[in-house]
């Protein structure tokens, strides 16, 4: 029987208190921005932001609570944008959408630093012990969203952000699943050499590995589509679950998992992380029952709903109303399985 598991990817919008505070501690410039060497009253904030949606996730009746990355200015840079090896340079569009980062350029070695770990050990003190989920930007995604003046050759510096990001992830406290963030993949997928693909892949298998037989692994792509190509590569790497967004894409993403497989559990982006239009409960079960109906050959062990993006873009009493949505629905999907 698959189990239906409420979760979100993470990377959620501060509360309107949070953001007021902060706006008068830290101020809108770029020197104001988060480095990893807060003071003492905006990391107050940030801790009581944290315990708050976490607390928020759990009201809403959600199976998996993530820490929020309330102090991400980077969607999915932050790793990178707050590490000493990196320098923040100009302001750049985040792919297509109306949202910008600041450049991360690697100038030094990608040495362990334990920015992200830091964030899950203090949200580990208000999730139950079989909820906690971690959420960090992919391999492929955080690569191509940097600059390299370091390594010198793009598979080496893939390789390094993939040790990166698996010797943070080694430092976590127990989670119960990780959510890797690969939207890059579907925007600015591998290029057409035979090896591209395949190291793309492996990336993704060194940072999954990281986890531990204990962690189920999900790589969550979004805003489209994968490539053919892509996809069936991507499946060769070593992970529990592959996400798919059925918010911009349903007939695509049902055909790559048709016509080519899929791993035994997905997950399923059936909420619209962007759009400030509230889901009735009910119609998101019903898209998990869609999803179910038009996939005959599969029988998953379980699925993941999930908004199809980050919550970054929502206002905060809107993703606090999706939250609940989400966490009905998939009450609601239990009760139909």
């Amino acid at each position: 029987m698959t189990e239906y598991v409420a979760t979100t990817p993470g990377v959620y919008p501060l509360p309107d208190w949070a953001k007021d505070d902060l706006a008068d501690l830290k101020g809108h410039q770029k020197h104001d921005l988060v480095d990893g060497d807060e003071d003492e009253e905006i990391v107050s904030v940030y801790d009581e932001a944290r315990e708050e949606v976490v607390g928020r996730q759990q009201s809403a009746g959600l199976d998996r609570v993530v820490e929020g990355q309330l102090r991400w200015d980077d969607m999915l840079a932050h790793p990178l944008a707050v590490h000493d090896a990196v320098e923040t340079r100009g302001i750049v569009r985040y792919y297509d959408n109306n949202n910008f980062y600041r450049e991360p350029v690697v100038t030094g070695d990608l040495t362990f630093d334990g920015d992200v770990a830091g964030e899950l050990e203090a949200a580990s003190e208000f999730a139950d012990d079989d909820s906690l989920q971690a959420v960090v930007p992919g391999p492929y995604s955080l690569a191509d969203l940097a600059t390299d003046e370091y390594y010198g050759d793009d598979a080496d510096f893939l390789d390094a952000v993939a040790e990166l990001l698996a010797g943070e992830i080694e430092a976590f406290p127990e989670v119960e699943t990780l959510f890797l963030l690969e939207p890059s993949l579907v925007e600015n997928p591998p290029g057409e050499e035979a090896d591209e693909d395949e190291r793309a892949s492996e990336a993704v298998d060194t940072v999954a590995s990281a986890a531990g037989a204990n962690t189920d692994v999900v790589v969550h792509t979004y805003w489209g589509a994968l490539d053919e190509k892509v996809h069936a590569h991507l499946l060769d790497a070593d992970f529990d679950a592959l996400g798919y967004d059925f918010v911009s894409n349903s007939e695509e993403n049902l055909y790559n998992i048709n016509e080519y497989g899929t791993k035994d559990s997905i997950a399923a982006g059936v909420v619209d992380g962007q759009n400030t239009l509230v889901e009735d409960a009910g119609a998101i079960s019903e898209r998990a029952d869609w999803l179910v109906e038009n996939t005959p050959a599969a029988d998953f062990e379980t699925v993941y709903l999930t908004p199809n993006t980050e919550s970054f873009y929502l206002p905060y009493s809107t993703f606090e109303e999706k939250l609940a949505a989400l966490g009905e629905a998939t009450d609601l999907a239990e009760v139909k399985a």
